[in-house]
C-alpha cells in the first residue's frame, strides 16, 4: 500500500512516505521516507516541500498513493487547519480519498511502538498539551491486533487527571505539567508521529475510514467542550 501521512498537531511537524515493495521482493514489508522537524510557524511554508521531497525519494506521483493520511486533532488549530487543507488539497488533485486520524489514538500507538510493538493487549491514557494549562486526554486499549477508545476526550487540566496507577500515561505533557500529574503511573513521552498514522492507516482503511477530501475535517475538541459548556448553561437558564 503506497500512503503519505503526515501530523502538524503539535510543535513537532511529522512528514512519512510508505511505498509497497514489488511482488516477490526480498521483503515484503513496505519501505518507508520520514521526517521530523520544528512545526509551529515554520508549518504552512514547510509542510508541501517536505512532502515533494519525501514523494521524491519515494519514487511515487500523487496518483501512486492509496489514499493521504493526515492527524485531524485534538492538537494547534493553526496546525490542524495547515493539515487538513494540505490534505484536502492534494487528494483534490490526485482524485483520492483521506483518511483523517485522532492525534491521541496516534499517541497510543506510537508509545506502543516504543515499549513493545508485540503487546498483544495494552492500556494507554494519551495526553497532548493543549495549552492555557489544559490537556486533550483519551484512554485506548490494545487488543489482538486492534485498537478501541474506551474513554471519549477531554480537555482537562493537570491535577484533575485521574487514572489507575498501573496504566502508562503517553503524550508530550510531562515537561510542562509532569509535577502537577497524580498518581505514579509510567510515563512515555510520545506524540503523533507520520509513521504511528503509517501503522494505524491498513486496519482503518479496511473498516471504511476513508472519506472524499470534502469530507475531512479538523477534530476541535476545545469548541466542543466550549459549546457543550455553553449549552448546558444556557439550558439551565431557560425558565
Amino acid at each position: 500500500m503506497n500512503l503519505l501521512a503526515f501530523d502538524t498537531s503539535t510543535d513537532i511537524m511529522s512528514v512519512a512516505v510508505q511505498r509497497a515493495n514489488a511482488a516477490g521482493a526480498a521483503t515484503a514489508q513496505p519501505s518507508v521516507w520520514q521526517h521530523s522537524g520544528p512545526g509551529g510557524a515554520q508549518t504552512s511554508a514547510q509542510l508541501i516541500p517536505t512532502i515533494q521531497r519525501l514523494m521524491a525519494q519515494a519514487g511515487l506521483q500523487f496518483a501512486d498513493l492509496d489514499a493521504i493520511v493526515f492527524g485531524r486533532g485534538p492538537g494547534s488549530f493553526t496546525g490542524l487547519r495547515t493539515a487538513c487543507s494540505v490534505a484536502q488539497g492534494l487528494a483534490f488533485g490526485a482524485n483520492l480519498k483521506v483518511l483523517p486520524i485522532d492525534t491521541l489514538l496516534a499517541v497510543a500507538e506510537e508509545a506502543r511502538f516504543q515499549q513493545a510493538s508485540a503487546l498483544a493487549h495494552w492500556q494507554v491514557l494519551a495526553l497532548l498539551d493543549a495549552r492555557m494549562d489544559e490537556m486533550y486526554a483519551a484512554s485506548y486499549v490494545f487488543n489482538s491486533g486492534k485498537w478501541k477508545q474506551i474513554k471519549d476526550y477531554s480537555l482537562i487540566r493537570p491535577e484533575n487527571l485521574t487514572q489507575d496507577d498501573d496504566c502508562p500515561l503517553a503524550g508530550n505533557v510531562f515537561a510542562n505539567y509532569g509535577a502537577r500529574l497524580p498518581g505514579v503511573a509510567p510515563r512515555i513521552e510520545a506524540l503523533p508521529a507520520a509513521c504511528a498514522l503509517l501503522r494505524l492507516a491498513p486496519a482503518l482503511l479496511s473498516a471504511g475510514g476513508a472519506v472524499a477530501a470534502g469530507q475531512a475535517l479538523p477534530l476541535y475538541i476545545r469548541d466542543k467542550v466550549a459549546k457543550t459548556t455553553l449549552e448546558r448553561a444556557t439550558e439551565k437558564a431557560a425558565p
